[in-house]
């Protein structure tokens, strides 16, 4: 791949009003994560401005998607859905990430929801968690290819799901595991790379979320109590976003 990496970004959910007004749509996020990592890299091909062409697709109620032909790498994006579902856009979805799967020029990123639906394409379990949410900022336990993907000894992520993909899927490699869930992170050379955390969330995103969730009665006091403690924890999503594009960079 060359500069400008043509990165369409799948969007599965719709943020909340002051992230909304913020960044536009999470595809907007993305680009805010994308032009960081670029940064962070200091390469000379890869000006954050003019060597990223990123481009947004709602795949919730437009049902849009780019033509393969067209783009280098595809994110898809977290969402409040289930992955596992059977509604159908969700069905597209799964669709989509199989055709992309069967070709080798186009890789695949998947955040959180979009790490579950990789996983999904790829046959194995995603369902809800046994042991409830992960939220706010978490450690990640890395395994050695995770050490080097990420530059990084043991991985600070926000994180905020109650789904998981449950098994690793033939042919991956194992990025990290945390307490709350095994799988965390899946990388194929030149194919994909996922998360189940959120490199993209910043801790005004996640205390807007944290605090929506509170007040709708989907998180207890005592949840939002260890969520709001740790929102302001130093994280590592710049070097993660970094990471994506060493991938989609990469021989």
């Amino acid at each position: 791949m060359k500069p400008p990496l043509r990165i369409a970004v799948l969007e599965c959910d719709t943020p909340l009003d002051r992230t909304q007004q913020k960044y536009g749509s999470y595809g907007g996020v993305f680009e805010a994560l994308l032009e960081a990592g670029a940064d962070s890299l200091a390469r000379d091909d890869l000006d954050s401005k003019t060597g990223l062409d990123i481009t947004k697709w709602d795949v919730v109620n437009m049902e849009l998607y780019p033509e393969l032909d067209d783009v280098d790498a595809i994110l898809l994006s977290g969402s409040r859905h289930n992955s596992f579902d059977n509604i159908p856009w969700i069905l597209k979805l799964v669709d989509y990430v199989k055709r992309v799967l069967d070709q080798d020029r186009i890789r695949l990123i998947g955040v959180c929801f979009g790490h579950q639906i990789i996983g999904r394409a790829l046959g194995v379990k995603v369902d809800r968690s046994q042991v409830g949410w992960e939220i706010s900022v978490s450690n990640v336990q890395l395994s050695e290819k995770g050490k080097e993907l990420f530059g990084k000894d043991e991985l600070s992520i926000f994180q905020m799901h109650t789904d998981i993909v449950y098994d690793w899927p033939p042919g991956v490699e194992k990025l990290g595991s945390s307490d709350r869930c095994e799988v965390q992170g899946m990388y194929q050379k030149g194919s994909l790379i996922t998360v189940q955390g959120h490199p993209e969330f910043t801790q005004q995103i996640v205390t807007e979320l944290l605090e929506s969730r509170h007040a709708s009665g989907v998180f207890d006091d005592a949840l939002f109590k260890s969520g709001m403690e740790r929102v302001g924890n130093k994280h590592d999503g710049v070097a993660v976003g970094a990471a994506f594009l060493k991938f989609v960079l990469e021989e």
